[in-house]
């Protein structure tokens, strides 16, 4: 079996010092999208690290990606743990940056990286036993495929979902990557429902948006390095912006593109969940990380949380409840 590494970045929105840095630069411009929500801290990075060694002890390395700022109780001596600071990777031209396109769109460039990487954003969990053939299989990535449409709202990610298809139209026809890949797109693994829209979907000649779980991601370096060598030019603008912006890409574009490509292989939807908060799903979520129904989830922020300091004792006594005992990540 390859290596597998994982992929983590993290931002302290508490930092007296991020935040003088990220006050220097105006973010105000039209279509820019720097809400508090973007950066305010659940406090609970350490059971992430305590769910990765508990479920996953086969990952190779865990590449810990942050402005500078480190917790407290990191241990920063773990074998297998890589400390990654931003000028570490990202090309001196786009920093500093607050834009987390900027920091998922470079990470092929983290030294030392492995072909097969999971990229987590600190809100995705392990909350229950994985093994590599849950984001690997023969060294393909494990996916969803499904063609879906791109809702398009304020505070959504249509403006980037478009901008990813868009680029994704210029290299791909959807009828033939889907007529190579046919019993990928159809297969009951991706989910009745989703091989359904999908076939409904078709009837036009381009794609007109691609699912996604927003769960961990699975990639392949190689997509990264290749898209660059492509799209080089368009990145490298995106790349520009200190904030993001809706004219933006995201590392969506690298999962469409294995799709497309037909890289990736089946994977059924209920290996996770994502719990996009309110106060109408709060207890679900809590009673998903407590009792470790699903092997990944997603606890994503949103502004439709109410009491933030209440609901994060919450989310951190039933990771508590999880994950009880330290891990060799914590001094």
């Amino acid at each position: 079996m390859n290596k597998i590494d994982f992929v983590m970045i993290w931002v302290d929105g508490n930092d007296p010092e991020w935040r003088k840095e990220k006050r220097m630069y105006d973010s105000s411009a039209e279509g820019v999208d720097d809400t508090e929500v973007r950066y305010r801290d659940w406090d609970n990075l350490q059971y992430w690290f305590r769910a990765v060694e508990k479920f996953a002890p086969w990952v190779n390395k865990i590449h810990f990606v942050t402005w500078g700022h480190l917790p407290k109780w990191l241990n920063k001596d773990n074998p297998k743990l890589h400390i990654v600071n931003h000028r570490d990777y990202i090309p001196a031209e786009y920093l500093p940056t607050f834009n987390s396109h900027t920091i998922e769109l470079n990470l092929h460039r983290i030294e030392g990286l492995a072909e097969q990487f999971v990229y987590f954003n600190d809100d995705f969990f392990v909350t229950a036993p994985v093994c590599p053939e849950d984001f690997f299989k023969d060294n393909r990535p494990m996916d969803t495929y499904g063609l879906d449409c791109i809702y398009f709202n304020k505070s959504s990610a249509g403006h980037f979902n478009g901008n990813n298809i868009t680029v994704i139209n210029s290299h791909f026809n959807r009828k033939e990557a889907m007529r190579k890949n046919f019993s990928k797109w159809y297969t009951p693994k991706n989910g009745i429902k989703r091989v359904v829209k999908t076939a409904a979907l078709s009837m036009w000649p381009w794609f007109p948006g691609m699912y996604y779980n927003h769960l961990a991601s699975n990639f392949l370096k190689s997509t990264y390095q290749k898209v660059w060598e492509i799209e080089g030019e368009y990145l490298n603008e995106v790349c520009k912006d200190k904030f993001r912006s809706q004219l933006n890409c995201n590392q969506w574009l690298m999962k469409f593109w294995q799709l497309a490509e037909g890289v990736a292989e089946p994977r059924s939807t209920s290996i996770g969940k994502c719990f996009h908060l309110k106060d109408t799903n709060f207890a679900e979520m809590l009673n998903a990380i407590e009792t470790g129904r699903y092997k990944l989830i997603c606890i994503n922020d949103t502004e439709n949380v109410s009491d933030f300091e209440v609901k994060k004792e919450q989310v951190i006594n039933s990771f508590s409840k999880l994950l009880p005992e330290k891990s060799s990540f914590e001094k």
